[in-house]
């Protein structure tokens, strides 16, 4: 055979029952799309497939989903699905062009098949004429037997030679007309694999894609979404400023500076500890450091700001949130805080529980101008993003 004339049936029939929505599971959507347009994308721009026939619940037929009337680099069609799946796959192989030498049948519920699985598919077709995607086995594999009021192990089946199929499952065109005239009107069977071998037949099977995962729960729908649309980092800014004054130790991101000046407060006055501090609850709407530790209260006077902080990241991950990085600038006319710098960032990392690699601290002049520029005092900016944990 040449280079085969490819259709694809995509079984989008179903009510989706399973997932406990209100409609359909191929309506819902994932990131801004349905998982029946995933899955339309997939088929419609794969270079080797020529149509595609979508089967769907007859009551969404009129109008068709607006996915499916869009331009696609190739036809896409609809018909009425039947009760079963494979009355819903008969009815659209009744569909299928006369010219098809190979015919896909694929689960609307799988929106994330890959090109190469697709491509993979036509080509097992056209050598052994059916084939399915599947993956092994990780599992020890147990059959199960029911007895009064337990689940009992009648035995293990050797897991090697256990495979999980997938979707699309692929047939030349003559194999897949016997296979669905020999169901039809018979016993149920979940794919069409299974009805080839109930006349003989034999498939081949290949390796599938573990991220060819089925949507069929809730919890299915959840992780899909997941992996589609990443959490939206959340952003707190953090800003402190204090006078230089002598008889006190110069404290920056918990490393004491040599320096004749240190910084005044109530706490040990590290004001690059505390504007990360009120980066991190800022970006966790937590209030700011004032609100949790008061220079009201005795309890914090002369305080460990790199403690401080480390409450702070506590709160923050109580609140279902981690520290993605954080972004330091110190403004000082003096002294020079580059020597200092790998330290602060080891002390702010560990603080933050971190890599080294997501703190950055930058030391800035200000170019002689203002309070800072005549060495009064020393600001700090802080900029630090959260992720959700786990």
């Amino acid at each position: 055979m040449s280079v085969p004339r490819v259709s694809a049936i995509l079984a989008a029939g179903g009510l989706g029952v399973r997932l406990g929505g209100g409609h359909p599971k191929q309506f819902l959507e994932i990131d801004g799309r349905s998982i029946l347009e995933w899955s339309v994308a997939a088929l419609a721009t794969h270079p080797g497939v020529s149509e595609v026939v979508v089967a769907l619940p007859e009551a969404h037929l009129e109008p068709p989903p607006a996915c499916l009337t869009r331009s696609w680099p190739c036809p896409v069609r609809v018909v009425a699905g039947g009760a079963r799946r494979q009355d819903s796959v008969a009815r659209a192989f009744e569909a299928v062009s006369d010219s098809a030498d190979v015919v896909l049948v694929h689960d609307a519920a799988r929106p994330f098949v890959g090109a190469g699985l697709i491509s993979a598919m036509i080509e097992a077709a056209v050598d052994a004429g059916a084939a399915i995607p599947a993956v092994r086995a990780v599992d020890t594999v147990k059959i199960g037997r029911e007895a009064p009021g337990r689940m009992w192990v009648a035995s293990t089946v050797p897991r090697e030679d256990v495979h999980l199929a997938q979707t699309p499952q692929a047939f030349t065109r003559q194999v897949l007309a016997q296979a669905i005239a020999a169901g039809a009107g018979g016993d149920t069977a979940t794919d069409e694999a299974g009805l080839v071998e109930r006349m003989g037949g034999r498939v081949a099977i290949v390796p599938g894609e573990p991220t060819n995962v089925k949507i069929t729960t809730a919890s299915d729908l959840e992780h899909a979404r997941r992996r589609t649309s990443p959490p939206v980092p959340r952003i707190g800014t953090g800003y402190d400023l204090h006078r230089l004054v002598p008889g006190r130790p110069l404290i920056l991101g918990g490393v004491r500076v040599p320096f004749d000046l240190g910084l005044d407060g109530h706490s040990d006055a590290d004001i690059v500890c505390h504007a990360v501090t009120d980066a991190v609850l800022g970006a966790a709407a937590l209030g700011d450091i004032g609100r949790l530790f008061p220079d009201t209260d005795a309890a914090w006077k002369d305080a460990d700001s790199v403690a401080l902080l480390t409450t702070a990241v506590a709160r923050v991950g109580e609140a279902g949130y981690r520290v993605g990085n954080v972004d330091v600038t110190v403004i000082a006319q003096r002294p020079k805080l580059l020597p200092h710098v790998p330290a602060m960032r080891e002390r702010l990392a560990q603080a933050l529980g971190v890599d080294v690699a997501a703190v950055s601290v930058k030391g800035k002049t200000n170019e002689g101008m203002g309070w800072i520029g005549r060495g009064e005092g020393i600001a700090c900016i802080a900029v630090a993003t959260l992720v959700r944990a786990g």
